[in-house]
């Protein structure tokens, strides 16, 4: 596996948004599927229903409940096609990178749970590029020799 992608980087792919055609424009580059693990795909579904969520206690806010399903068939689409593909990945081990990137990086540099649980699986996977919007998350990725794209 050469990449693995964040939750943002799934959101700015199935849902319109600022970084939208950046992640469309490098995944169009890649030589092999999406990777995600159940954790990823459970984040990322979670993440859309939120988003309605939002959107229904203020609709400035969040996403409509169109696009969600529309970005979640999409998603499923592409796992039942092979565009993305459900990486198997021992979560023991994960947890144990994370705990140990966390002693690491966190008090330091303020990362969230699932961000470092990302890295570590990235890290757990053998990736060596990770893909990400976040800033706070590539400091992470990238201070673990990850390159961070796009």
């Amino acid at each position: 596996m050469i990449a693995y992608p964040d939750t943002s980087f799934l959101c700015a792919f199935y849902v319109k948004q600022s970084n939208s055609a950046s992640a469309a424009t490098h995944a169009a580059k890649m030589r092999e599927p999406l990777h995600v693990t159940v954790f990823l795909a459970y984040e990322f579904r979670q993440s859309l229903r939120f988003q309605v969520w939002r959107r229904a206690a203020n609709p400035r806010e969040g996403i409509a409940p169109a696009d969600a399903q529309a970005a979640l068939l999409q998603f499923d689409a592409d796992l039942t096609s092979g565009v993305a593909i459900l990486a198997p990945c021992n979560f023991q081990d994960v947890f144990r990178r994370a705990e140990d990137l966390s002693k690491q990086h966190t008090t330091n540099g303020g990362h969230r749970s699932f961000d470092v649980l990302h890295v570590a699986t990235a890290l757990h996977l053998g990736a060596r590029e990770f893909l990400t919007f976040d800033a706070n998350q590539r400091k992470l990725a990238a201070s673990e020799k990850l390159t961070v794209k796009p």
